[in-house]
């Protein structure tokens, strides 16, 4: 029993405590945000995950290991709080639903992007921005109906950049992946240039929008969603 107790002593006696791993305080990871900024590489992409308490550095195809080298390189001495993925492909600019679009010195948000049976790409937007121009940041309007209706339909230019998603802006963005009629109740968000993300409810279908000089439109859902910042 006791040369059992004493081989039961050995691996504890030579077993060696794991150092915990680091934890980064905000400045060090404002710093190491920072310095992947000034390393200035192209094909990269990076946030602060707080959950993780790390910068995550996403590099495209076109990336390097020296280039991504040079960015822990220039992290010094917060190297370790760098997570790198890879992502196939180049990154390349699109443009989503509720970013801004412009037109002279106007500006408004995208609605959707959508497609004909074609596959011919346009963005879908409101008739009272369309009626203001009709050569836009993005693309030429192909059809505008303000008042009455209020819908605005502008080709897209450059048809990869037209993201079939919406962004959120905080990071995010959500798929479109089928369309429906709304019912009162119903939860919404809308998302614009100007104001960002906000989220309510629907109270109203069919609703008509009298908009004194401008006109009527009708056939409208109306929200409680507030289009103020």
């Amino acid at each position: 029993g006791l040369a059992a107790a004493a081989a039961l002593a050995v691996p504890a006696a030579n077993a060696s405590a794991q150092p915990a791993p680091k934890t980064f305080s905000a400045t060090e990871l404002n710093r190491t945000v920072d310095s992947v900024r000034t390393a200035d590489i192209g094909g990269t992409a990076w946030y602060v995950d707080n959950a993780s308490g790390k910068v995550v550095v996403t590099v495209d195809s076109t990336v390097s290991q020296a280039e991504i080298a040079k960015i822990e390189n220039e992290a010094g001495a917060n190297a370790d709080a760098l997570v790198v993925k890879h992502t196939p492909g180049k990154f390349s600019k699109l443009i989503a639903g509720g970013e801004a679009i412009t037109t002279g010195g106007a500006r408004c948000s995208l609605g959707f992007n959508v497609q004909d049976g074609a596959g011919t790409k346009y963005a879908l937007t409101a008739g009272h921005c369309t009626n203001i121009g009709s050569s836009w940041s993005i693309g030429t309007t192909t059809g505008s109906s303000f008042p009455g209706n209020d819908y605005g339909i502008i080709r897209h230019s450059d048809p990869g950049a037209a993201d079939g998603r919406v962004y959120l802006y905080n990071g995010g963005y959500q798929e479109i992946t089928t369309a429906a009629d709304p019912s009162v109740g119903q939860s919404v968000q809308r998302s614009g240039s100007t104001t960002g993300l906000h989220g309510g409810s629907v109270t109203g279908l069919n609703a008509t929008v009298n908009y004194g000089a401008d006109g009527i439109v009708s056939g409208l859902i109306q929200t409680n969603v507030c289009a103020e910042p």
